[in-house]
């Protein structure tokens, strides 16, 4: 643990979400760091879209730390077949964990986002001030919309209200715990399990959406959870001298960026399928390049350690643990 960290051991520490991928991924970084008050409730327990229920279970709750990693994901297809749950469940999320903790008087808090926030063809590396600075890629418009809302959300009440809030905003994430949904999920997984079950059918091809030609940063999610709670460790005297009241946020990557179809090359070889590829272009790809400037996040002292070889094995290696309970 960082000697000068704000977060304690004896802290409390509610992690919303931490069913899923990113928020499981966080609580089991934070137990590994020897945190023991952890606090989590899954959606039976407590729906965040309810107002009432979460400003209920804030009060009643002791808690020094809230992650929000609970949020509505999807690849291209749900984004594009699901626009207005997106927005909705997102927003409404945001706003009642945020106001809520205000309301019972927690001071820190971390918003996760995602990459996605930026302009679709805006400059790459894409540096943090490149939010607002121009059309958002139209394929998941409502769910970046939702995830802007919240970082704006961080930073005015910190402005207003004097909390210390603060926003990481991860780039394409993969890993255990993932969806292998093929309509719904984001590229790793999908090109897995369609890799993983031509195999088994003795298939001789593979159909990727697109040309193969745009370019993504690709983050193991352990990696993401380990950046998640260094910026949490991080003192403010040492925080807010790489951030601005108005420009808050985080990159969080690693810097490196693949093509879909080297990408797709690299999973028929981790699953063992020998067929051809075939590139379908009428299909959406979204942005030609998502590579982010994670210069922030590397003068504050953290890199990213999983290779995208050793990621992609090991959550195949999930996969193949876990298939029979995944949705379909």
């Amino acid at each position: 643990m960082n000697y000068n960290s704000v977060l304690k051991p004896e802290h409390v520490i509610y992690v919303a979400g931490h069913n899923g991928m990113v928020g499981s991924a966080i609580v089991r970084n934070l137990k590994g760091k020897g945190f023991k008050n952890i606090l989590t409730r899954s959606r039976v327990e407590l729906d965040l879209v309810d107002q009432s229920a979460v400003n209920k279970f804030f009060r009643n709750s002791h808690i020094d730390y809230v992650v929000l990693a609970g949020a509505k994901v999807g690849g291209i297809n749900a984004n594009n077949t699901y626009p207005a749950q997106f927005i909705y469940e997102n927003i409404m999320i945001q706003n009642n964990i945020i106001h809520g903790a205000y309301k019972a008087g927690i001071t820190r808090l971390l918003f996760l986002g995602s990459s996605c926030i930026y302009p679709k063809l805006a400059p790459q590396p894409m540096r943090e001030d490149y939010l607002l600075t121009g059309h958002l890629e139209q394929t998941n418009e409502p769910y970046a919309v939702a995830k802007i809302a919240g970082i704006k959300m961080c930073e005015s009440y910190n402005r207003q209200y004097g909390t210390h809030y603060r926003s990481v905003m991860p780039t394409n994430l993969y890993g255990q715990g993932d969806s292998f949904n093929i309509d719904n999920s984001h590229v790793i997984p999908a090109l897995l399990r369609k890799a993983h079950e031509s195999k088994l059918s003795g298939s001789d091809t593979l159909t990727v959406w697109g040309s193969g030609k745009v370019q993504r940063e690709l983050l193991h999610v352990d990696d993401m959870a380990d950046a998640s709670v260094f910026i949490m460790e991080q003192d403010d005297v040492t925080y807010e001298k790489h951030i601005s009241p108005m420009l808050s946020h985080i990159n969080v990557g690693t810097g490196d960026e693949i093509s879909i179809a080297d990408l797709a090359e690299k999973i028929c070889k981790t699953v063992g399928f020998n067929g051809d590829l075939i590139f379908n272009t009428e299909m959406p790809e979204g942005a030609p390049r998502k590579l982010l400037d994670i210069s922030r996040l590397t003068k504050l002292g953290w890199r990213s350690k999983i290779s995208l070889e050793t990621g992609l094995k090991s959550t195949y290696g999930w996969f193949l643990q876990n298939q029979d309970g995944l949705r379909t």
